[in-house]
């Protein structure tokens, strides 16, 4: 016989209906069938007639024979079925799931060969295809001791947004972190068929902001030859704290293009010269507040392109808790040139 305590209040809560004289006769009802027993030591609730604030409530231990049969002799030698031999009454919550694991082992395991979607084989395996994605499925497989590596599926991240202005190679490529400026610079291209400070781009790519953290291994593995390796690619996106580290984590990835030649990024120095330039003729102290708890843990990855003075201009505009949003620069912008370049 298995015994749990139980509260008063509990019992009270679960039967809203009851007036306290019937709550009274059904409680005394379960103590007589042997379902409840007092706690000796538990207070009373003092009312008339009174009742202990507390029981031991009294429950038949569950047989779980039929489930460690199946986990003996129904499950595919590949699932680990400890935890569940540790957990029986939560193989009555999982079985379907399970089940489905290992049926597929069973009969389909020659599909793990060819790699698929993370989607694909979850709708696969658990005829739902959200399942890895969002319904703890990564996890539960680990459970069972079957990891991803086993179930031989790649994740997808969202497709490449971009704009070549051309198909030249080699040329260089701009990255930008912000949708109104990626459209105004594409815009610009359109229209005049001129250089962006100074640089010819034939390529824009949509950053949106951390997205790019994935969104750049469609790039890496399924761009077009004519803007991979070879090419010259630029980074360019907001002076705060995110827009630094979006930056230093994207060239952190240390990315391979399909021939396994190394994909270098470098912040479009120019630009963030002009946002300096023209920050400071409006006034660094006008500048917008950075949001609150923005993660500042940047490195020097992005700082060491700049000369002192614009990393001294950088480290006390990020110090004042200002930042220049890459919205300073528009049309009117992007013809200048100082004949500087890259640098």
């Amino acid at each position: 016989m298995k015994k749990s305590k139980l509260y008063l209040s509990n019992i009270e809560k679960e039967h809203p209906d009851l007036s306290y004289e019937e709550l009274y006769d059904y409680i005394f009802e379960l103590i007589s069938d042997g379902k409840l027993a007092p706690v000796k030591s538990a207070l009373t609730n003092g009312r008339k007639p009174a009742l202990p604030v507390m029981f031991w409530k009294h429950e038949d231990e569950k047989d779980y024979t039929d489930i460690y049969k199946e986990l003996d002799f129904g499950i595919h030698p590949l699932v680990n079925t400890e935890y569940y031999r540790k957990h029986p009454e939560k193989y009555e919550e999982d079985a379907g799931k399970v089940r489905l694991l290992s049926n597929y082992l069973k009969d389909n395991s020659s599909l793990l060969s060819v790699e698929e979607t993370m989607n694909e084989r979850s709708f696969e395996i658990f005829k739902k295809e959200k399942f890895f994605q969002k319904e703890g499925g990564i996890k539960f497989c680990e459970k069972l001791g079957i990891d991803r590596n086993k179930l031989n599926y790649y994740e997808t991240s969202e497709p490449l947004s971009y704009y070549s202005h051309s198909k030249d190679f080699p040329q260089n490529i701009l990255i930008i972190e912000n949708k109104d400026t990626f459209y105004d610079i594409r815009r610009y291209l359109r229209i005049n068929e001129a250089d962006v400070l100074g640089i010819r781009f034939n390529t824009l790519i949509y950053g949106a902001g951390k997205g790019i953290w994935n969104s750049f291994a469609d790039y890496a593995s399924g761009a077009e030859s004519y803007f991979k390796a070879g090419n010259e690619l630029l980074y360019f996106g907001d002076i705060d704290y995110e827009g630094i580290i979006i930056y230093e984590h994207l060239v952190k990835k240390q990315w391979k293009c399909g021939t396994g030649e190394s994909i270098d990024i470098k912040p479009f120095v120019r630009a963030y010269e002009s946002m300096l330039d023209k920050a400071e003729k409006m006034g660094f102290s006008n500048m917008p507040f950075t949001k609150e708890k923005q993660n500042s843990n940047i490195e020097n990855i992005f700082l060491d392109y700049f000369s002192e003075n614009r990393k001294a201009q950088i480290l006390n505009l990020l110090k004042e808790g200002k930042y220049i949003p890459q919205e300073i620069l528009n049309e009117h912008d992007w013809s200048k040139d100082d004949g500087k370049g890259f640098s």
